[in-house]
């Protein structure tokens, strides 16, 4: 039988047993989150905006999430080549000024209502009416001068869309991808719930602790994920991320950008964790003011290709986390070519630059081939680029090229790109040089920066010959014609170097070893989380 004292004795245990496990709630608030099966993916950067049309920027890091809820009427396939998505079937017109879009049967949204041409029609009619950040591309021109591409989008039947144009524009389905389907009259919520058809439904975004919970769509019409619950966390320090995989508390990361390849070759060494490297499309390259001697001459462009030795900068700076590249565009793209390549050759810089006609003074002695050091910029925020830049300039003084490196904030390094205030530019093209239109961005005579327009050829590259190849091949539609012509074009680029390309970098994920299925391609999106595995 209790007395009252072992009552009172039993209940005040009780009292604190509770505060205990109480207070071990409050601090271990993520420890417990693991308990249950939610899945949490690590992201470096911050989520901007979950609002999928909306946003006045375009930023990575959101549009990673937004490929989880929502789908596009076309998407790249593994080739970067565009294909139907939630479309079926696509059609041009022979004129070119038609596209007309069959839908798939069997697509619903989240909230149970069928995908019919009447949404889509919706979709891109708000997008063309407003000044999102997705819709400038539909347009050219500006101020007065602005003009839309497309002439109207209509919706016959509720499995058909046409999308008339006012002229012929192979730029329509690359845009389209970028362009996520909602359901008809639902923008203004889309900003705080969004809804689609993709593979993971919204549940809640908590933007001052940068995570998203999603739970999976069963009724996916491309068949249901195989984790019921998935929580993106935004961890952005690369201290937090490692603590975050080494406790096990995050279940994958890819493609971690605030790691450092020391760090990741680190966690490859924790018993708990796989490491998984994949080609990559993001492309690190060197960029030449042809129009600034001594760059202006072709030869000494080809001689610090030939100075650069590639293969021990992605052996000892980056570990092996990247692959040599020899062109701009990825070696998955169906318009791939190499054109001339670039080995490690000082003995042939060394014979470009005597033909170049600038001879070294004393033989192997200390004095370089030019009075003035070349002006070497990159942006002073990144550490890698700053190593990198400096194992470059060693290279280059080695054939007798002096190089003076400069540093600066990121929009005034963009800005001196643009007036042209540089001779050798260290820079990253992420994503948009998935698609061979970029070889006219870049090289094109009419792209070059002006006094009032940040284009991109910041090589101020020109030649005739080439605006000619470049003119025809991104007004023409069919593979078969365009390809010999961007081979052409690479040829060219190739041969007169106005950039370097360096390396793609390598595509990393960090993951559980439990985690399995992991297969992202080389734009490194995350359309491959649907498929992934847990095992116990």
């Amino acid at each position: 039988m209790l007395t009252n004292s072992k009552l009172r004795s039993r209940g005040a245990r009780f009292v604190t047993c509770v505060a205990l496990a109480v207070l071990l709630l409050a601090i271990f608030p993520a420890a417990c989150r693991r308990q249950s099966n939610v899945f949490v993916i690590a992201l470096s950067d911050n989520v901007k905006t979950i609002d999928p049309i909306g946003s006045p920027t375009v930023d990575a890091a959101s549009e990673r999430v937004r490929v989880l809820m929502f789908n596009s009427l076309v998407k790249k396939d593994e080739k970067f080549d565009y294909v139907p998505e939630l479309a079926s079937k696509v059609d041009r017109s022979e004129d070119g000024l038609a596209f007309t879009f069959s839908l798939r049967d069997g697509v619903t949204f989240h909230d149970g209502r069928p995908f019919t041409s009447a949404d889509a029609k919706y979709t891109l009619d708000t997008l063309l009416a407003s000044t999102f950040a997705k819709a400038a591309s539909f347009f050219e021109g500006s101020g007065a001068a602005k003009t839309a591409y497309v002439k109207s989008v209509d919706a016959p039947d509720p499995r058909t869309l046409i999308v008339r144009l006012n002229r012929q524009w192979t730029g329509l389905l690359p845009n389209l991808v970028a362009i996520p389907m909602i359901p008809n009259g639902s923008y203004e919520s889309q900003k705080t719930h969004p809804i689609g058809t993709g593979p993971f439904k919204f549940k809640s975004y908590d933007q001052s602790q940068g995570v998203v919970d999603l739970e999976a769509n069963a009724n996916y019409w491309d068949g249901p994920p195989r984790i019921p619950a998935l929580r993106v966390r935004v961890i952005s320090d690369a201290n937090a991320l490692q603590a975050e995989l080494q406790s096990g508390r995050v279940d994958l990361a890819p493609l971690p950008t605030s790691l450092s390849p020391d760090a990741i070759k680190a966690l490859g060494q924790n018993p708990g964790l796989n490491v998984h490297q994949f080609d990559g499309s993001n492309l690190n390259l060197l960029t030449f003011n042809t129009k600034e001697a001594p760059l202006d001459n072709v030869k000494v462009r080809q001689a610090i290709a030939y100075s650069i030795n590639r293969e021990s900068m992605i052996k000892d700076l980056v570990l092996g986390q990247a692959k040599i590249a020899h062109s701009i565009l990825p070696e998955e793209s169906w318009a791939y070519t190499a054109g001339q390549t670039y080995h490690y050759d000082p003995e042939m810089a060394k014979k470009l630059l005597d033909e170049a006609g600038f001879r070294d003074p004393d033989g192997s002695g200390p004095q370089m081939r030019f009075a003035k050091p070349l002006v070497f910029r990159m942006s002073g925020s990144s550490a890698s680029a700053r190593q990198y830049g400096g194992v470059i300039q060693n290279y280059l003084s080695e054939v007798g090229i002096p190089v003076s490196i400069e540093t600066s904030e990121l929009n005034v390094l963009l800005e001196s790109l643009r007036r042209g205030q540089f001779q050798i530019a260290y820079g990253q093209w992420v994503g948009g040089n998935q698609d061979p239109i970029f070889y006219r961005d870049l090289f094109a005579t009419s792209e070059i920066p002006t006094e009032t327009r940040a284009a991109r050829n910041r090589s101020r590259y020109s030649n005739p010959e080439l605006d000619k190849i470049l003119e025809e091949a991104v007004n023409t539609y069919d593979h078969a014609r365009t390809a010999p012509l961007y081979a052409k074009a690479q040829e060219i680029v190739s041969s007169d170097a106005p950039v370097f390309p360096l390396w793609y970098q390598a595509n990393m994920v960090i993951a559980k070893k439990n985690v399995g299925n992991i297969h992202i391609n080389a734009s490194g999106d995350w359309g491959f989380v649907k498929d992934l595995t847990v095992g116990r």
